[in-house]
């Protein structure tokens, strides 16, 4: 029976006019059940879920605008695409979470600790992680303007390509992080630890190294 249905899609794939054919496209098919309920929280926008246990749980592009996800439990979480804009994880454990390409919009994470966690490629405009641990976090490519990062720990972090316009890295400590082509326009480093407090005064890193090439010729 299997053989017989898919033989009968190619043929109609065949006989479709060319155009229609040029209109096929891939369709993420996952299906989440309906309600989606992980432990003792339902996934979804404006979730009541404060101190849930959700440790290596799959929530794939999971809506979880306006959430309360404070002090949850969330190490080794899949949030990769999840929207968590307006979201309340303030002193959440996210340590080692897949974070890639979420939607942090005004997210809280005061307190959260993101110890080695990936958040390649967020948007966190106006997002707040002040006293967050980010020790040997990844925000490379990570849009940041206008967030909070004061009293941060961004040790051994990797920031390459990180916008961080017009943030607070007011007392922050960022020791031995990665900074290639990292961007601190306009932002606030008072008593920040290893900030590139001269940034906008001296050359870019890529003059430097344009300076540098030159010498060598």
């Amino acid at each position: 029976m299997r053989q017989l249905t898919l033989l009968g899609a190619a043929i109609m794939a065949m006989a479709a006019p060319a155009g229609a054919q040029q209109m096929i496209v891939n369709v993420n098919v996952e299906e989440r059940p309906s309600p989606w309920v992980v432990g003792t929280c339902t996934i979804g926008p404006k979730a009541e879920c404060p101190n849930a246990d959700l440790s290596f749980a799959d929530l794939k592009n999971a809506d979880l605008t306006g959430a309360n996800l404070a002090g949850a439990r969330l190490p080794r979480a899949d949030l990769r695409h999840a929207n968590l804009s307006g979201a309340n994880l303030s002193g959440a454990d996210l340590d080692g979470a897949r974070m890639e390409t979420a939607f942090m919009n005004g997210t809280d994470l005061r307190r959260a600790s993101l110890r080695g966690t990936d958040l390649t490629f967020i948007r966190a405009g106006h997002a707040i992680f002040d006293d967050a641990d980010l020790t040997a976090a990844t925000l490379e490519k990570a849009f940041l303007k206008g967030s909070s990062f004061q009293r941060v720990r961004l040790i051994n972090a990797d920031l390459q390509e990180a916008k961080f316009y017009e943030v607070n890295l007011s007392g922050a400590t960022m020791q031995n992080s990665r900074l290639r082509f990292a961007i601190f326009q306009d932002a606030f480093m008072g008593g920040c630890t290893g900030c590139p407090v001269n940034w906008q005064k001296g050359d870019t890193v890529w003059e430097a190294e344009a300076k540098e090439r030159g010498r060598n010729r």
